[in-house]
């Protein structure tokens, strides 16, 4: 009887046993899925916000490129304005159109120059307005010459340096923005 009783004991010990191991295993099995899932979902979380990050620069890329554009077609054409004022007061010629159109590229390239001061980085930021200031102070030359009819010819060729030194600062302001859109070697 001892021994039949041993017996249904250890059979009946032996199922609880099996099956406290095996819930014990049951467990573990989810636990492990349950962290499995939680790092599939950090890495997805992880994936989208670097993508989202990387949308984000494409976009402000994008954007300062447009700017770019924008200011240096508007900072050519003042400087093209004025050289064309500079040549009617020599012929004498075409004066007030030319004034008009000055008038429209200064309008222009403040406009330009604004969304600039808000998007482009500092290093750009300094040659562009190093180059505006410069085309503003060949503007007011030029109204200074005007006021002062008739323009005397030593002062039209003396405006000759003056636009040089602003093509020259205009070079200065494109390379920059090239670096900045990494279209340039820094080094070069």
């Amino acid at each position: 009887m001892a021994v039949a009783i041993v017996g249904v004991i250890g059979t009946l010990g032996g199922a609880l046993l099996t099956q406290s191991r095996a819930d014990r295993t049951k467990r573990l099995e989810l636990e492990v899925m349950a962290q499995q899932q939680r790092e599939e979902r950090q890495h997805v979380e992880q994936v989208r916000r670097a993508e989202q990050a990387e949308q984000v620069q494409r976009e402000l890329l994008d954007q300062r490129r447009a700017c770019y554009v924008s200011l240096n077609t508007a900072s050519r054409q003042y400087l093209t304005a004025q050289v064309n004022l500079q040549h009617a007061l020599r012929t004498g010629t075409g004066v007030e159109a030319c004034l008009e159109q000055l008038e429209n590229r200064r309008t222009a390239h403040r406009d330009s120059y604004a969304e600039a001061q808000m998007i482009v980085p500092s290093a750009v930021l300094v040659a562009a307005s190093t180059a505006s200031r410069r085309l503003n102070l060949g503007y007011g030359t030029l109204k200074q010459m005007l006021a002062s009819a008739p323009v005397a010819v030593e002062a039209l060729d003396a405006f000759d340096a003056e636009v040089q030194t602003a093509w020259g600062l205009l070079s200065d302001m494109r390379h920059s923005m090239r670096r900045d859109l990494a279209i340039d070697d820094v080094d070069q």
